[in-house]
């Protein structure tokens, strides 16, 4: 997942050949770099792009454009590779932002292309045009450009390519005037790039004499960790030390086996209970995580008193706001691989384990079930090593105690909290994994941002398993509302959810699904779907 691009293949087109067009060269160099998926909703600015489609590249359609944008991030999560995006004018863009704002948070490599209108009738405000094309993303893309000539977008679309891979990685826009595709062009030289950067050695040496050096060290993962493909590699650094490991708040990948011994828990984003955790550790090694994030105000210090924080990250972004501490800058396998060259230390004592949790137990008579029965259910059902697609946002914490993520590239969720991301994402992580079935655990308030995705699996028949938790409620801003001042039985307008019904939606796509409110049937329920051919939905109400 990280190192240079994918191997180039020399042009068919001669440099002088004026026949090759913009479309050629585009097509062209997104076969060599590998992005033969094409995540997109059509619009009459984009149809120039796909005349003559080429038959090694595929279309996967989504039915809106929050849709296609999740689709790609969850494409190009489970690759490593960045996913090619096409959307439509303002309009369409405006409608992906969501999504394009979680790729964003998510550190998600994607290639954006939009439509606009034709350059002759651009001065005359012509219908579908997109006013300051570039602007209209910012802040949330890397690189944004709509270029100043029609033969300047193959070059575009190649320099956008290598922003979205460098580390850190994340999505880049491209407006393309319809009438470019057809205009000659020249086509693009073969390249390599390396999207890696090695941390600097001092520090890093810095970092590994205060993790020789400290009696009770703790790391702190995040999502960039399992982006490098370091959780192997982390494993190891952690089993060395003997150090707890925490996943930081808000993190949306698995990086670090959730069943290990030293496996020590997840930090919420609250600064007081952030420290609270950690008190008693001397060290506190951030990899691949913000130090930290945080939800609601807080105060006091950011680490325990005595502690020293050290950090290992690949956004200079983040390392410029981390509070204190050394911070190393680079590629977090690349960084890990070096401290764990250092000559060992010598042992200090395991730390205890983490306490397990007791058995969560059915409803009794005339009860709904718990979110903690469902789970523990479902992994009890499930393959362990199988991946899941979770944006059930008031259910995380459940899930993290009775659903444990085992390996790497297992788990994607949002970094971002917008919601509209957890389905479709589903969608692109099967497209990417073939012969593997995606589990897509989603909140009922969560599944209406995005319900569209269902149609997308069933067209392309793929291997998901949604399982929808429903509540009736958007539970998340009501278990959050007494931070902001309400007393515990005020009620809290637009957050009750009544009346719907995820299996007649399925079945509205094509979608094969079943409704469960008694515990006794659930597993035979999860396991019929789990073993369906293509996409299957699960809808459990619980309390």
């Amino acid at each position: 997942m990280t190192g240079s691009a994918p191997q180039q293949t020399q042009s068919q087109q001669s440099p002088g050949n004026t026949a090759l067009t913009v479309r050629d060269a585009v097509i062209d160099f997104a076969r060599r770099v590998g992005m033969t998926s094409i995540f997109a909703n059509p619009g009459s600015t984009e149809l120039p792009m796909f005349r003559d489609f080429p038959a090694d590249f595929r279309y996967v359609l989504g039915l809106q454009e929050a849709v296609v944008v999740g689709m790609a991030d969850g494409y190009a999560q489970s690759t490593g590779n960045a996913a090619l995006v096409n959307l439509h004018s303002a309009a369409g863009v405006g409608n992906a932002m969501g999504n394009i704002f979680t790729a964003f948070r998510n550190r998600t490599p994607l290639v954006i292309t939009a439509g606009q209108q034709a350059r002759s009738i651009l001065p005359f405000d012509p219908f579908l045009a997109a006013t300051q094309a570039a602007e209209l993303p910012k802040p949330y893309v890397k690189w944004s450009i709509e270029p100043a000539r029609a033969q300047d977008v193959p070059l575009a679309i190649a320099r956008a390519y290598a922003m979205a891979m460098q580390e850190p990685r994340g999505p880049v826009f491209v407006s393309i005037p319809v009438d470019d595709w057809d205009q000659p062009a020249e086509p693009l030289a073969q390249r390599e790039l390396a999207h890696t950067l090695r941390p600097e050695p001092a520090m890093l040496a810095r970092i590994g004499a205060l993790l020789d050096d400290c009696a009770r060290p703790a790391f702190v993962v995040g999502g960039a960790v399992d982006r490098a493909g370091a959780v192997e590699d982390v494993v190891a650094l952690a089993e060395r030390h003997r150090a707890r490991v925490f996943v930081a708040p808000m993190t949306g990948r698995c990086s670090f086996p959730e069943t290990h011994r030293l496996f020590a828990g997840f930090l919420p984003a609250m600064r007081e209970r952030i420290v609270d955790l950690l008190a008693g550790h001397d060290a506190i090694f951030a990899i691949g995580a913000p130090a930290f994030t945080y939800h609601v105000e807080g105060q006091g210090p950011h680490v325990p008193p005595g502690a020293q924080l050290c950090q290992l990250i690949d956004d200079p972004n983040v390392a410029a706001w981390t509070p204190e501490g050394l911070i190393a800058v680079g590629n977090v396998r690349l960084g890990v691989q070096d401290l764990l060259a250092r000559a060992a230390r010598p042992e200090r004592a395991m730390p205890a384990p983490r306490a397990q949790p007791p058995r969560a137990m059915p409803p009794q008579q005339g009860e709904r079930m718990s979110v903690a029965f469902a789970l523990q259910t479902l992994a009890e059902v499930r393959d362990p090593h199988g991946p899941v697609v979770e944006e059930a946002p008031s259910s995380r914490p459940v899930m993290q105690t009775y659903l444990p993520m085992v390996r790497p590239g297992s788990f994607l969720t949002m970094d971002s909290g917008g919601l509209g991301y957890g389905m479709p994402a589903a969608v692109g992580a099967a497209l990417a994994r073939p012969g593997e079935r995606v589990i897509a655990l989603i909140g009922d308030g969560s599944s209406m941002y995005s319900i569209q995705a269902i149609w997308s699996a069933v067209q392309w028949t793929l291997p998901i398993t949604f399982v929808i938790l429903n509540n009736s409620r958007y539970a998340a801003l009501q278990d959050f509302a007494p931070v902001f001042g309400f007393a515990k039985d005020d009620p809290v307008q637009g957050t009750d959810l009544p009346g719907l019904d995820f299996v007649t939606l399925a079945a509205g796509m094509g979608c094969a699904g079943v409704r469960v409110s008694e515990a006794a049937p659930l597993a035979g329920a999860l396991r019929e779907a789990l073993a369906a051919q293509g996409p299957a939905l699960v809808e459990i109400v619980v309390a």
